[in-house]
């Protein structure tokens, strides 16, 4: 599998690219759309929320606290979300072409990935620019991002490739998901700090994948801590295990989905 997608790489290259030129084909504003998006959310929240919870943000001395809070939280939600929502139609959307040539079916996740990054990459960017006009200092803690995103990619890889194969044979499950992805959000100390919730529930929240990776966010990029190892260690194992369990599904249903398809 692994080699006949090295011997298409310049394929997915080219897809990743042609993908999001399609996104932005006839836009005046092109890729920013990429970051108009979700900085939206977070005026709307911070609008809203702010002068709730931004006394509830301990360690932080900046008036733009929850602002911050806000995006580091949603750049690893967004990344998630975004493989996830992509994947649970893929082998639907993609069917004729499934079904008309012959090619490594794992590209066409390989290039959901290499785009969804993409967004992720531009969205960073962008929010290292707001920060740095919030007057929010930058450290090499930063550098942690980088396995923290593989880890978000290995773990929406996996729960999207299970659930995009499912959805293939009940269509129920695309739908279904959508609404538990909303509520995974606000399951998910995004726009609320951990504090607000009574300490007897607070143990909940460790069954929740996503909090230990939107905490190392939180801690990277608002409090300039490295995250916790143990629980980063935890989640990585998770990812991996599911990762595995979607490349194996999807490598032995394949066939059966173009029959379906």
């Amino acid at each position: 599998m692994f080699r006949s997608l090295w011997q298409y790489r310049h394929f997915v290259l080219s897809s990743i690219y042609n993908d999001l030129f399609a996104q932005f084909a006839r836009s005046k504003l092109g890729g920013l759309w990429v970051i108009i998006n979700p900085l939206s959310q977070v005026l709307i929240y911070a609008l809203i929320l702010s002068n709730i919870l931004a006394a509830k943000l301990p360690g932080i001395d900046n008036k733009y606290a929850y602002a911050i809070y806000l995006m580091a939280g949603l750049l690893s939600w967004n990344l998630f979300s975004e493989i996830i929502g992509r994947c649970l139609n893929l082998f639907i959307e993609q069917a004729n072409i499934m079904k008309k040539m012959s090619f490594p079916r794992i590209t066409l996740p390989t290039i959901v990935v290499g785009s969804c990054m993409l967004n992720n990459l531009l969205l960073f960017i962008s929010m290292l620019g707001i920060f740095a006009l919030l007057g929010h200092q930058f450290t090499l803690v930063m550098f942690w991002l980088i396995p923290l995103t593989l880890i978000v990619v290995t773990l929406s890889l996996g729960i999207g490739l299970i659930l995009g194969v499912m959805n293939v044979f009940v269509r129920d499950i695309g739908q279904a998901f959508s609404v538990i992805l909303q509520v995974w959000f606000w399951f998910t100390p995004i726009v609320y700090p951990l504090t607000i919730i009574p300490e007897s529930y607070r143990h909940l929240m460790q069954l929740n994948p996503m909090y230990s990776l939107v905490d190392a966010y939180h801690q990277i990029l608002v409090y300039n801590q490295a995250p916790e190892i143990q629980s980063i260690a935890i989640i990585s194992v998770i990812a991996c295990v599911l990762a595995l369990v979607g490349l194996f599904l999807f490598r032995r249903a394949s066939a059966e989905m173009v029959d379906v398809l």
